[in-house]
């Protein structure tokens, strides 16, 4: 199972590893999401004696994480939602446990989050940052241009009609409005601005998004996206523009410096974990 540090700035929550869910490097999430409330769940489950060395990520710390993870996020954590929660504990116990190996917790032994820190501030004086140069950081940029480029944003509007909102009614509703014509007087309008292309596929949908990038401006058009019929009308949209090397070259060395340095975390909690056998108990049914 493979481990990433719980880490102590925004910026490398974000990026410790891109190919982990978006909500997984909120800042602070590791205690925030299946913090001080699972620590307990861990002291009756783990406990000390003769399995020391063996790590159990029980049904209780998986039922706790669920619950949490829903008040937070507002839906049921999928399989690898739950994966990545049992990774984060696992970090936690990790380090927590090589805290008090090196009796990092005298005088505060009430206190696991700071037993944590203290342990992860033991790992961070073995990191140390490579050497860079222009060359090293512009590959770096060139991976990840997709982070730094600004894309295409729409400025638009959306009639909302009360009561039928299907095809038949949308339609009829856009012709009165292009023709002039108020409309349904129970309409409400929304006003998006700045729009990312990417914002419009997550929440409307591939079809809708071309259609809007098509669009003439102050034509208010039907648009079908994954949830129904929109009444819409482009406002306004700008063209994506890639990103200068050189002018985010700050930025960009910051974003490698916090990358870099929290995988070589993530690669020395991952090291103290080979110690522990690690078991995951069936779910109670």
């Amino acid at each position: 199972m493979s481990a990433q540090l719980p880490l102590t700035s925004a910026t490398q929550a974000r990026r410790a590893d891109p190919r982990r869910p978006d909500w997984i490097r909120e800042p602070l999430l590791h205690f925030l999401l299946i913090g001080a409330a699972l620590f307990g769940v861990d002291r009756l489950v783990n406990g000390d004696g003769d399995t020391a060395n063996e790590i159990v990520i029980s049904a209780e710390v998986d039922a706790e994480a669920r619950e949490i993870f829903k008040a937070k996020r507002g839906h049921e954590p999928d399989a690898d939602e739950i994966n990545a929660l049992r990774r984060v504990w696992l970090d936690n116990e990790v380090l927590y446990r090589e805290g008090l190996a090196l009796q990092l917790d005298k005088g505060d032994t009430a206190i696991r989050e700071r037993v944590i820190f203290k342990a992860l501030s033991v790992v961070d004086g073995g990191t140390k940052l490579p050497p860079v140069t222009d060359e090293v950081l512009r590959n770096w940029f060139e991976k990840r241009r997709a982070k730094y480029d600004e894309p295409a944003r729409f400025d638009f509007q959306e009639a909302v009609l009360g009561g039928e909102s299907g095809e038949t009614a949308v339609r009829a509703f856009v012709d009165l409005l292009n023709n002039g014509t108020p409309g349904d007087t129970k309409a409400g309008l929304r006003v998006f601005k700045g729009r990312p292309h990417s914002n419009l596929l997550q929440s409307y949908g591939e079809g809708f998004a071309k259609a809007l990038e098509n669009a003439s401006p102050g034509q208010w058009l039907p648009l079908q996206s994954r949830d129904g019929w929109h009444a819409v009308r482009l406002e306004a949209s700008s063209a994506a523009r890639p990103a200068s090397f050189e002018a985010l070259r700050g930025i960009v060395l910051q974003d490698w410096t916090d990358a870099t340095l929290a995988e070589q975390r993530s690669a020395a909690v991952a090291a103290l974990a080979k110690k522990y056998t690690v078991k995951v108990e069936a779910p109670a049914k």
